[in-house]
């Protein structure tokens, strides 16, 4: 275990494979790619697992937002557009991008993966 911006980081993360467009603005697209035996549905994703997601998306200070408010997997599934934008007390640029850019795709790509 090692300690980062006062996030524990208790577990490996699947590590995704980007197609960069601009990692330094979120402008990320990220796509079915799992490592280390951690599932890739966000359901299954502890709190950890959620703030190492976005800082491994290029989010890495509004990540701790995430931590603070304990948003687990089942919670991001959960959150929408205003709560991104408000809930968390981000800057507003980087919060649109974490709704369009990740919290959308992952809730459409979860319920399409579990609409059968």
């Amino acid at each position: 275990m090692r300690r980062v911006a006062g996030i524990r980081e208790d577990r490996s993360f699947p590590m995704y494979s980007v197609d960069v467009e601009n990692k330094e603005n979120g402008s990320v697209g990220v796509q079915n790619a799992i490592e280390n035996g951690i599932s890739l549905d966000p359901v299954d994703w502890a709190v950890i697992d959620v703030v190492n997601y976005f800082r491994t998306v290029g989010f890495a200070e509004q990540a701790i937002a995430f931590q603070e408010q304990e948003i687990d997997g089942k919670s991001l599934l959960l959150m929408t557009r205003n709560d991104v934008l408000t809930g968390l007390s981000l800057k507003l640029g980087p919060a649109l991008k974490i709704y369009e850019y990740h919290v959308k795709p992952l809730q459409t790509r979860h319920l399409k993966n579990n609409s059968s």
